[in-house]
């Protein structure tokens, strides 16, 4: 029996290590993003998936956007629905930014005011949860 305990702290706690907790304005956790870009809701089940080479992907691993090298994120028809640069600053398809991502994690609208946090996890991904792919 404490062998079996010992072993479920420890899955815990690589499962935790491999996971980046998603939470909105009032620190209540919304969902993960998996270090190998799975993305899950507040209850565990898998909302969407970004793929290494950028691609966007629904529950279903139907392709439903990409994120490309310099941070422009289109939809599945390849056409532009916004872009995160370099400084963090996130701007829709028509170059208006509508909010901004710190270094922290720290997610915010387009007035400055703090809407989520997500602490390690690219900005690009926190971008497409935040803004642009409500799962």
């Amino acid at each position: 029996m404490k062998n079996l305990i010992i072993f479920c702290a420890m899955i815990s706690c690589f499962i935790a290590g491999h996971a980046q907790t998603i939470s909105d304005s009032h620190g209540m956790t919304t969902g993960q993003i998996r270090r190998d870009g799975t993305i899950e809701d507040s209850h565990g089940m898998t909302s969407g998936h970004i793929r290494d080479d950028g691609t966007i992907e629904d529950s279903h691993g139907m392709t439903i956007g990409h994120i490309r090298n310099d941070g422009t994120i289109e939809d599945s028809h390849g056409m532009t629905i916004g872009k995160v640069e370099r400084d963090g600053t996130v701007d829709d398809s028509h170059n208006s930014t509508i909010g901004h991502i710190r270094e922290d994690g720290t997610v915010e609208d387009s007035h400055g005011s703090t809407i989520g946090n997500a602490k390690g996890i690219r900005r690009e991904w926190i971008a497409v949860v935040f803004f642009f792919f409500r799962f």
